[in-house]
């Protein structure tokens, strides 16, 4: 068996790649590596998920580990990336406020905010040091991070990856705060599988009629008809 030490050290680990997941989404331009940049964090919480199972022993951890890799992991990127890949947009460039620069400047004072303020709550500095304190502090901080991606981006599917990543800091906090039942995680994931079929509406032609609506489905290959002999 691992040793717990060792296990919590590969945890940390992870807490990195989160971080730079999360920078990443919210500076990037081009869709599709944001994409992969919400599978690749989504894949850390599965791995976070497993190694705690290994400290704790919970089988919730394992549960929402392999619902989270088969939704967040698999299908919700595959599905965002046909969305992009039949509307034809391949970058958002266009940004609300804040600069890709100034929003990873903000995104570090806001983790640094963060821990400051649970460091207060949590007065004794043996809990600062503690796993579960940091995993706190980094799941506020990605809720914060991914609302920011929220408003600050245009384009409709990049709105939805802050959203997403939002949802990510609520597992991540979850995972260590609390205990987070199975069925709240699985009908969160619903929830996501709803936005992102939103989207597809709201990407394709929230501003136009019916009819205009229609041809755009057609341009976009969205929606075939049969053709009637």
């Amino acid at each position: 068996m691992i040793e717990t030490t060792t296990l919590a050290g590969l945890i940390k680990v992870l807490f990195v790649a989160i971080v730079i997941t999360a920078a990443y989404i919210i500076t990037t331009r081009n869709l599709l590596s944001g994409v992969s940049a919400y599978a690749t964090q989504s894949l850390t919480l599965v791995l976070i998920a497993l190694l705690l199972y290994g400290i704790e022993g919970s089988p919730v951890l394992l549960a929402i580990a392999a619902i989270t890799f088969a939704s967040k992991v698999l299908i919700i990127p595959y599905f965002i990336a046909s969305i992009q890949e039949k509307i034809r947009i391949k970058r958002d460039i266009e940004f609300h406020f804040l600069s890709p620069t100034t929003s990873l400047v903000v995104s570090v004072a806001l983790m640094l905010l963060v821990y400051i303020a649970l460091g207060r709550v949590m007065a004794a500095s043996a809990i600062r040091d503690n796993l579960f304190f940091f995993g706190a502090v980094l799941g506020i901080s990605l809720m914060l991070m991914g609302m920011m991606v929220t408003f600050s981006r245009k384009r409709a599917l990049t709105k939805v990856l802050g959203f997403l990543s939002m949802e990510n800091g609520v597992l991540l906090f979850g995972l260590f705060v609390t205990e987070l039942p199975f069925i709240i995680e699985f009908l969160i994931v619903i929830d996501l599988i709803i936005l992102v079929l939103l989207t597809t509406i709201l990407t394709v032609g929230i501003d136009s009629t019916l009819e205009d609506y229609h041809k755009r489905l057609h341009r976009f290959h969205l929606w075939e008809e049969e053709e009637r002999s």
